[in-house]
């Protein structure tokens, strides 16, 4: 089985910063990409940010500028760096990884549980 347990979530004043962890354990062959995406009361899932295993991020345009992605593929855990966190950050922030679990397997997508982070004004 595959498991991926986020950790760093909390309470923060706005302006405030958070560091968001994801590590993927089990077994595991390969991690395509990972990323976050975040969900707030009464709205979707929306993606955050993603990152390939080469590094090549991507950004949701309410993020770029405070917020960083980043992964240590050695220890197969993403990061997010939240910064200038504002109210409206505020969600259930979700991990996510395209993971091959052997090499005469597909890929399949994994989830996180989910950490919350709230941002009071």
């Amino acid at each position: 089985q595959v498991r991926l347990v986020e950790s760093g979530g909390g309470l923060v004043q706005a302006g405030g910063s958070l560091r968001l962890s994801c590590a993927a354990s089990g077994s595991i062959f390969s991690i395509n990409a990972m990323g976050w995406y975040r969900q707030a009361p009464g709205k979707q899932r929306e993606l955050v940010a993603t990152i390939t295993n080469g590094g090549s991020t991507n950004y949701a345009d309410s993020v770029k500028g405070r917020f960083t992605i980043s992964r240590d593929n050695a220890k197969n855990t993403v990061y997010l760096q939240m910064n200038l966190l504002k109210p409206e950050d505020t969600a259930v922030y979700y991990c996510n990884a395209d993971i091959q679990r052997r090499s005469w397997l597909a890929p399949a997508e994994y989830w996180g549980q989910g950490t919350q982070v709230t941002v009071s004004s």
